[in-house]
């Protein structure tokens, strides 16, 4: 009785090495051989944009929010320079004297007058076109409706010309054109982690389909669907990995060409973008994110699958 035990077990060794020499072929060719590495590559290089996008557009507006939560601008808009001159001074001396102001600077009209020249041309300051006198207010905490109605009250005693606006909201368009980026970078993360979801699971569906005939011989020896999904596991591992490393690379260097782009500009809102260490800690789990999601994927499609053969 044992011999057709023995018999049978060395079968299905032989069947199953078959199938290993043969596993490099369940799937398309690996090693950037086939189709989907290169897909895998394209999905994470994508990816790893989204995500340093989403990661600079973070720290660009979170940045920006703590410096200018406690800031806010004094203005005294009157045609009549003396007046003018006159209720700034009485201003600063009334913003000093009050409890929570940190710092208080006026603006120098000559930088005001260079700031608006490209729209006013040169007669900015003059008599024809008066600019206002602006006072740079500094709190303790944030400048929120409460303390900005009391200094405003202070104020209309000493500058009754005088208008305090917080310097937040002088950027909530931007901020809300940051959040809205932000989100549409996190979207395009999950479409691309679904589409390569789908990709691989075609990939495994006609695998299966095309090497029906000796997934079945393995079963007929004794094989079990989890030893034959291993098979594939593999094959899709190979590919998953070399497109990984293939993809993020390409992608850190796209985010490091744009970094310099960027940084370029000297503007003060976009160097609060540039990625610290923690973010690119984050960056790196995109290829083994990658990686895990392409053989979960694969593994359930090849059960599924060889449940529905049987």
């Amino acid at each position: 009785m044992r011999a057709p035990t023995v018999f049978k077990q060395r079968a299905f060794r032989g069947a199953a090495s078959l199938g290993a020499r043969r596993g490099a072929h369940l799937l398309p060719n690996a090693r950037l051989g086939g189709p989907m590495p290169w897909v895998i590559a394209i999905m994470v290089a994508l990816t790893t944009l989204a995500a340093g996008a989403a990661l600079a557009l973070t720290d660009m507006a979170s940045s920006a929010r703590s410096e200018l939560a406690g800031g806010a601008t004094v203005q005294i808009v009157t045609a009549d320079d003396a007046t003018r001159d006159t209720q700034a001074a009485r201003a600063e001396q009334a913003l000093s004297a009050i409890h929570g102001v940190i710092a208080v600077e006026r603006v120098p009209q000559q930088k005001i007058a260079a700031l608006v020249e490209p729209w006013l041309g040169d007669q900015a300051g003059s008599d024809a076109v008066p600019l206002p006198a602006l006072i740079d207010v500094r709190l303790s905490g944030e400048a929120d409706g409460s303390r900005v109605a009391a200094i405003r009250q202070v104020l209309q005693k000493v500058a009754p010309d005088a208008r305090i606006d917080p310097q937040a909201d002088w950027l909530k368009p931007v901020f809300r054109a940051l959040d809205a980026l932000r989100w549409l970078a996190l979207s395009l993360i999950a479409l691309l982690a679904f589409t390569s979801t789908a990709a691989v699971w075609l990939a495994a569906r006609h695998a299966l389909d095309t090497n029906r005939e000796t997934i079945e011989i393995v079963h007929h020896l004794g094989g079990n669907d989890r030893q034959i999904a291993q098979i594939f596991e593999r094959s899709v591992l190979t590919d998953a990995l070399l497109g990984s490393i293939l993809g993020v690379a390409l992608g850190a260097v796209a985010i490091g060409i744009l970094s310099v782009r960027f940084a370029a500009l000297d503007s003060g809102l976009a160097a609060h973008g540039a990625l610290g260490l923690s973010d690119w800690l984050v960056i790196a789990l995109v290829p083994t994110g990658a990686v895990l999601l392409a053989l979960s994927t694969a593994r359930l499609t090849v059960l599924a699958k060889l449940g529905k053969m049987l």
